[in-house]
């Protein structure tokens, strides 16, 4: 009886830890700036493990293109 509860646990553990995995786009770090906050401390972070991940590089650029956005905004473009 107890066999599959774990089996059903473990299942759900699995499926949890793969949204972790999961690669952004840039436009879905500049849309959710809450997500693109968290990467981008994570990444600082711990550098030597992360720097080059899908992610992380991802959260960088997608910095970099607010950051462009607001400076356009506040020019006035």
């Amino acid at each position: 009886m107890s066999r599959p509860i774990i089996v059903f646990s473990l299942v759900l553990l699995a499926a949890c830890s793969q949204e972790a995995d999961r690669t952004h786009t840039v436009d879905e770090f500049v849309a959710d700036t809450e997500l693109l906050s968290r990467t981008i401390t994570e990444c600082r972070n711990n550098p030597g493990e992360l720097r080059q991940t899908p992610n992380c590089l991802n959260a960088e650029a997608a910095e970099v293109k607010l950051r462009l956005q607001n400076m356009r905004k506040a020019l006035g473009g």
